[in-house]
């Protein structure tokens, strides 16, 4: 995926729809954006990190992506226009409840990965799960099954 295109997540930001093709690309494109985000939450993005992220995005979306990649798309200067938060606030209802949890458990995953947890990973993490609207649920990993 070209960093620079994200074009699934822009679109949706600017009021347009998305097709049900494009559906698994916004979903690579918000994996992509919040992890990267999420290393940089602390002002400090380590290798372990990057690793991480680029682990889950191949776990979760079958692609690899580069170590810059991951770096780019966490710069600051890609999200002038708007916050993170906002983008997904605009996009959640797009993706499945699936996805947003999936979304969320991986963020964990990503702040866990360097071994502390600081009060901006944890800010940058409440604000991701509200701005996608998981549940309590959804964030500690649980599903119902069928009865």
């Amino acid at each position: 995926m070209a960093i620079a295109d994200l074009k699934n997540v822009l679109k949706i930001f600017g009021g347009s729809d998305i097709s049900d093709d494009a559906q698994s690309e916004l979903f690579k494109e918000v994996l992509l954006m919040t992890l990267a985000r999420a290393a940089d939450a602390d002002i400090n993005i380590q290798s372990v990190e990057v690793d991480r992220i680029r682990k889950i995005l191949k776990d979760k979306t079958g692609e690899d992506f580069s170590a810059a990649d991951v770096r780019v798309a966490a710069r600051a200067e890609l999200y002038a226009e708007a916050s993170l938060r906002k983008y997904l606030a605009s996009v959640q209802k797009k993706l499945t409840a699936n996805q947003r949890a999936d979304t969320i458990q991986a963020l964990a995953e990503v702040m866990r990965s360097d071994d502390t947890v600081s009060v901006l990973e944890v800010d940058f993490f409440n604000g991701v799960a509200g701005a996608l609207g998981v549940t309590p649920a959804q964030i500690a990993g649980l599903e119902a099954g069928e009865a």
